[in-house]
Order: structure tokens, then sequence, then C-alpha cells
């Protein structure tokens, strides 16, 4: 096991563990560094950073993933140590999240025309005080028996091209990256080997601000961790890394911690924060 998770969820967007419970297993997991990275909100971080402080070996770095727009793609960005009290800030990640409760409407009504339905009040019980999200469609999806496990409603109908997707409106990555950096965070791009054109979108995005790039990530094999480190090598781009961990519980779900991501990955995200900051 690593001791370094930089993508985590929690139950303030789509995640099954609360942020306190997020940070308890973390600790129990023998973890050095976490960061708290829920899909268009910061709710979790303050809970998280109180939990975290009663682990002396445990450090947190508060975060958010925001959602980004390409031509027929969604990207998704981290931004580490970004001010939770901006007021701007958290009104975009408002208009966000706003932008998640419609396109859920949507796919229900999609749903139910495919003689699919699943009721919008079970769908928000789910989510509980966090962000709606299409993995809690998913979950009800499998409560009502529709499908085996929250994958195959992906699969099926919940992932792109598939029957029951929907766009939703977002910022395009130059506007996610300058806002990052507008309230003092680091912009990362999030899981990055399925996005085609990668090479060629780069160079417009490092020129907007972006910092770094997820190279260790969950089910990356070895032959992809190494094309992405040659990409953030000739971009000056910082290789960073997590599981994208939600605690959803499917026997192939990475564990905290459990992608090997190298230790002086924190100290040059130190070292580029403060050098942005000077």
């Amino acid at each position: 096991m690593g001791e370094i998770d930089l993508h985590l969820h929690t139950t303030a967007s789509d995640g099954r563990l609360t942020p306190q419970d997020l940070v308890k297993l973390a600790a129990e997991l023998g973890l050095r560094v976490i960061a708290i990275t829920d899909h268009d909100t910061t709710d979790g971080v303050r809970p998280a950073q109180a939990a975290a402080a009663r682990f002396a070996n445990l450090r947190l770095i508060p975060g958010v993933e925001m959602s980004v727009d390409i031509a027929e793609a969604e990207v998704h960005l981290l931004g580490y140590w970004v001010d939770l009290d901006n007021r701007e800030f958290q009104q975009l990640l408002a208009w966000s999240r706003d932008g998640r409760v419609n396109r859920a409407h949507r796919i229900l009504e999609k749903l139910a025309e495919l003689g699919l339905p699943v009721e919008w009040e079970r769908v928000r019980e789910l989510a509980g005080d966090g962000a709606v999200g299409r993995p809690h469609i998913a979950q009800a999806m499998v409560e009502k028996g529709y499908v085996a496990d929250i994958r195959e409603a992906f699969d099926l109908y919940l992932g792109r091209g598939r029957p029951a997707y929907v766009e939703r409106e977002r910022l395009t990555p130059e506007q996610g990256i300058r806002s990052i950096l507008a309230v003092g965070g680091l912009p990362v791009l999030a899981h990055p080997a399925d996005i085609a054109g990668l090479e060629e979108l780069l160079p417009g995005w490092v020129a907007a601000g972006l910092v770094g790039m997820e190279v260790y990530y969950a089910g990356y094999t070895p032959d992809i961790v190494g094309r992405l480190q040659g990409l953030a090598d000739q971009h000056g781009l910082i290789a960073t890394g997590g599981t994208d961990y939600h605690g959803f519980g499917t026997p192939d779900e990475a564990l905290p911690g459990s992608v090997d991501v190298p230790r002086e990955v924190v100290d040059q995200l130190i070292k580029r924060r403060f050098r942005l900051a000077s």
C-alpha cells in the first residue's frame, strides 16, 4: 500500500463514506497524505479536516473535482488548496451542482422512456446532503433490479453514448483551470488516459495554467503510466495520482492508498503552490 492518495470522494458528492469515515479509513490504512476532491463541492473538506486533526501522521489537502467540457467528452480537473471561503468560486460550484440536478432529472426521464422508471425521491435520498450524480441513479437502478451493479448501469445505460446518457452545461477546461488558479489552487488534470487527442489538447491547457496531471491512477498499466509520465515531463507538469475512491464496495474497487504515488509528488505540489503565491 502507498501512503499518498490525492483523489478521494465522500458523501458530500457521490462517495459512500462520510468525510469522517473516509479519514478514519485512510488513517487505518496507513496513509500519510490525502486530498478530499468531491465533485463540484468543497462541503466535505472541513468535516474531513476536523477528523484528520485527530491523527498526527495524516495530512489533508483541501480540494475539489470540477467538471469541464470539450467536444464530445467530459473532462475533470482536480483543484488542490482552493480557497474554501471564496464567494465567487462557491457560486461557480453551486451553478455546476444545479446542472447536475437538471441532468439527473433528464436521465430519469430517459430511463422511464426505456421502461426503467426510477423515483427522484430515492435518488435524492441516496445522495443525502451531497451533490446528485450518476452513481446515485445507478445505485437506485441496482435496488430496482434493473442491473447487477453500478458498473453495469454505466456500461448499459448511463455512460457516454448509452441510451440514458445526458450532457450538461459545463465550463471549458481553460475556464476551469483559471477559476482554480484565481482562488489560490493548483489545477491538475484527472484520469487523462482516455481523453481523445490528449497530446494536442495539453499545450493549450498548460498555457492556461495547468500544473499537474494524474499519471498514477487505479487500473493504469505500466504502459499507460509510462506514456502519461512522458507527456507530463514534456510539458513540465507534476505527475500526481490517486485511486478516485468512492466507497462503492464493488470487488474491483481500489482502496485508498492502493495506487503507489511517489512521495516526492506532494513536495513538488507544495513548491509549486508557494511559487504561484509569490
